[in-house]
């Protein structure tokens, strides 16, 4: 038996030969380990043995005075050989600061330089290196003689060759060779016997053997139509094959579980955990009746327990099937009438008809509809279906996947049914030449999926035909039949009117937001001085009057504007377009936000004086907030006229509200507004929005603004997509009221991006300017942009001078475009006119015009700027 256990054919002997190896292989690598360990120990005693010997002698009363003396070599060489000797070390060496040898044991090589690294030791410090010398490999240690005052005045060099402090592991590797053999010899001993006993257990046979008593056990156990259940002698389900799960209905994790705790009535239950003989006892298991076959396998020896067989009644199967599928269509047909229509979203109601009838009534449901159905217009017959909803037992389905335009060809049971407005029913698509036509690589996949039947119903409201549903089975083995296309043709009906009820909305829906959405930005403009993100949320019902912008401004600057017209509906939403196109004119004029407001306020005004009492139309206030950010300074200017406060993210994810005047609603009139200004670090993020974030009327404003205080927080370092999305995932799908957000993350235009000149009011400065604007413009590159640049200055300089007052600067920024500006203390701006072919003067104005690409005049608290941009080569 023992041959047999290490021939290696059977399990036994298979395990036997992997137990050896793996026993042979950690003694191999135990005695490598410890060789390697020995070795490295005499290595490191070799070090510090050298190193302890060096710096002794360094040490020594005497060394440092003997070096000083007239022949160092006469009183040092007795002493580092007394040394050398007492302690078994091969050499120890004196030598000078230059590495020349005062000692060594051949006295031949006194006066010879020393052969190794010196310099970290002349310098104070101590080496350790490993060489390969004359005597062999060694490790040599030099450290440095220091005198009284702490000088270095020579060094001592002390090795020992590696092979006279090794030899420990030559040593143990006997006993450790021996230790190991025995140890091999144990553990082959100890699997001999683990074998012989695995090989009783296993009868000798080897793992394909094993494995096709297995198989061939499996197979024959889950394929019978009978039911096999094996219990254990305490009462515990050891098996049960896939028919006994199924009549038993017994939970997943049935098996190892007391037969008891499985859900079955106490009389089958107590049958199965008594283990006694039982022959065609007939069993009522919830809906069917049972015969029911127990053996106890201990009758001949056996291990403890019992072996059970079950058998069903199929007439009683089938008349409770035939019960239950009539019962379950009427609970679908009931589902249906409340669960479909639930929303006034075409794709909604249609994925809700996919949702019901998986896996009740088909395994796959596709809905496919008219793309003028999905944008809530009436469909136009001919044009080609998109796929609206799937529901499905698996996801994998080799079906059209959502979203696919699908063109039925007309010999598809589909294109038949949208022609003749009836439902068509193809019991054996493997049979369906018409349907193989319309894809046949796709029906090929169908096919070899598993799917084997189709119901395709059109979805008609009154006249219109919508599109089509779809189901499919496969899981289920038998085809479709005319009882089950006519509760398909109920379930569509019902959905056909949600549907088109939910189409009817969209459209009506549509054109409202279309038409608020027409007066709001469709893009953002071009700057660099915000990375901004926004979102733009209509309410539930109504047009708001929820509005937002972002206006590049000269010098770089950008401002940001949000406002909200009180109320709802068109006018609301008109008022909002006036109000964005007057901002739009006004921010032209390059105004400070306290004095913009002040224009707005008077406009809204004279919007409700110009309505007329009658259409009870007039607008009751608006609000607005204004900021305005320059990327050079770091500054931003605040004003707001009775809007939410902006919220301020700074780079460390610190959230504040930074305190800036509220001011009256526009279109009260008789307030003066304020402004704030800030000084925003880089990365920090400006937030704006409407009252419709914070607001609701299920809570106040100030819990509102918690809210958004608490999502900002959860945002530090996030983008300004990042920062919407997490801002808006706590409100609702479809908010009650508009929601307007915008999300500003600042930049800095950096010194290097800047230059400035102040310029004496003197003409002959000119020329000086124009050199260093040169300058600058080779260091940015920007050679191609010297000439016009050059003549916009002179220009703009010369005016400067001669009409304005001092001081006058020259500011030139590099962003997007190249932008010359020229300050002085006068408010006069100048203008631009045709000068007459005998004026001496008055083209200035017209060549800068000419040469940029925008030009304009902005005031500040000292005076003006005036300003003219080119684009960049």
């Amino acid at each position: 038996m023992l041959r047999s256990a290490v021939t290696g054919r059977s399990v036994a002997g298979q395990v036997f030969l992997l137990q050896v190896v793996i026993v042979l292989l950690l003694v191999v690598s135990a005695v490598v380990a410890q060789v390697l360990q020995v070795r490295h120990d005499s290595d490191q005693e070799a070090r510090n043995r050298s190193l302890a010997v060096a710096q002794s002698f360094a040490n020594a009363p005497g060394t440092a005075a003997a070096l000083r003396a007239p022949d160092p070599t006469a009183v040092l060489q007795p002493r580092t050989e007394a040394t050398r000797k007492a302690t078994g070390v091969d050499f120890v060496v004196v030598m000078s600061t230059d590495g020349t040898r005062y000692t060594h044991p051949n006295t031949s090589r006194i006066g010879q330089q020393f052969v190794g690294t010196i310099a970290p030791a002349v310098a104070g410090g101590t080496v350790v290196e490993e060489v390969n010398g004359t005597i062999g490999p060694l490790v040599q240690v030099v450290v440095p003689v220091r005198d009284q005052a702490g000088k270095v005045v020579g060094l001592v060099a002390s090795g020992i060759t590696t092979a006279h402090v090794g030899g420990t592991a030559d040593q143990q590797l006997p006993l450790l060779l021996a230790a190991a053999a025995a140890a091999m010899a144990l553990a082959t001993g100890g699997t001999a016997l683990v074998s012989r006993r695995l090989l009783r257990q296993t009868h000798g046979l080897g793992p394909s053997e094993m494995t096709r008593m297995y198989e061939h056990h499996d197979a024959v156990l889950h394929s019978v139509r009978e039911g096999v259940l094996i219990v254990g002698g305490g009462g515990r389900l050891l098996l049960a094959n896939d028919e006994a799960q199924r009549l038993l209905d017994l939970p997943e994790d049935a098996e190892q579980r007391h037969v008891q705790e499985l859900g079955l009535d106490d009389e089958t239950a107590g049958l199965l955990a008594s283990g006694r003989v039982a022959t065609d006892e007939v069993h009522l298991v919830k809906d069917r009746l049972l015969a029911i076959n127990q053996r106890p396998t201990d009758l001949r020896g056996g291990p403890p327990g019992s072996v059970t067989t079950l058998r069903d009644s199929t007439e009683l199967r089938a008349l409770s099937g035939r019960a239950e599928v009539a019962r379950e269509r009427l609970n679908m047909l009931y589902d249906a009438g409340v669960g479909i229509g639930t929303s006034l979203d075409v794709a909604r109601t249609a994925e809700e008809l996919a949702e019901l009838a998986v896996p009740r009534f088909a395994d796959f449901v596709t809905v496919d509809l008219f793309d003028a159905v999905l944008k809530g217009e009436e469909p136009k017959p001919g044009t080609a279906l998109r796929r609206a909803a799937f529901s499905g037992v698996r996801k994998d389905a080799p079906l059209y996947p959502m979203g696919e335009r699908i063109r039925f060809v007309s010999t598809s049971p589909q294109a038949r049914s949208l022609t003749t407005g009836q439902a068509v029913v193809e019991p054996v698509l493997r049979e369906a030449p018409g349907w193989h036509a319309q894809d046949l690589e796709r029906t090929r996949q169908i096919m070899a999926y598993g799917i084997h039947s189709l119901i395709t119903v059109p979805l008609r409201a009154g006249s219109l035909v919508l599109g089509l549903a779809n189901f499919w089975r496969s899981e289920k083995p038998q085809p479709f039949d005319a009882e089950e296309l006519a509760l398909a043709e109920e379930l569509v009906a019902r959905a056909a009117v949600s549907i088109d009820n939910a189409r009817r909305y969209t459209r009506e829906h549509s054109m409202a937001v279309a038409l608020q959405r027409s007066l709001l930005p469709r893009s953002l403009p071009d700057q660099g001085a915000l990375e901004i993100a926004y979102r733009y949320l209509p309410a539930q019902s109504g047009v708001g009057g929820d509005w937002f912008d972002v206006l590049p401004l000269s010098g770089a600057r950008v401002a940001l504007v949000v406002g909200d017209v009180v109320g709802h509906g068109l006018h609301a939403a008109a008022t909002m377009g006036r109000l964005r196109t007057a901002v739009h004119n006004f921010s032209a004029l390059d105004l400070p936000p306290d004095e913009l407001l002040g224009l707005l306020d008077e406009l809204v005004g004279r919007i409700d004086q110009d309505e007329t009492p009658a259409d009870g139309a007039a607008v009751t206030g608006a609000t607005c907030l204004y900021a305005v950010y320059d990327p050079v300074s770091r500054r931003c200017t605040i004003a707001r006229a009775g809007h939410p406060p902006p919220v301020l993210v700074r780079p460390d994810g610190e959230v504040e509200f930074p305190e800036v005047p509220a001011g009256p609603p526009l279109g009260l009139g008789g307030m003066p507004f304020e402004t704030v200004d800030l000084e925003l670090p880089e990365g920090s993020s400006l937030v704006l929005y409407t009252d419709g974030l914070v607001e609701d009327r299920d809570r106040d404003i100030d819990v509102g603004l918690e809210l958004l205080r608490d999502a900002l927080r959860r945002t530090p370092g996030a983008s300004p997509e990042e920062t919407c999305r997490t801002v808006l995932d706590r409100l609702p799908a479809r908010p009650s009221d508009d929601v307007a957000l915008i999300v500003a993350r600042t930049r800095v235009l950096g010194a290097d991006r800047v230059a400035e000149w102040q310029v004496p009011s003197d003409p002959a400065a000119v020329a000086e300017v124009r050199a260093s604007v040169v300058r600058q413009l080779d260091d940015w590159g920007l050679t191609e942009l010297s000439f016009t640049t050059e003549l916009i200055l002179s220009e703009l300089v010369t005016n400067a001078i001669r009409y304005g007052r001092g001081p006058i600067g020259v500011r030139l920024l590099r962003e997007r475009t190249l932008i010359c500006e020229v300050s002085d203390g006068s408010t006069t701006s100048p203008h631009l006119r045709y000068a007459a072919s005998t004026d001496e003067g008055g083209r200035g104005l017209f060549l800068v015009a000419q040469l940029a690409d925008r030009w304009g005049t902005r005031y500040t608290p000292n005076g003006k700027i005036i300003w003219a941009e080119q684009p960049l080569p």
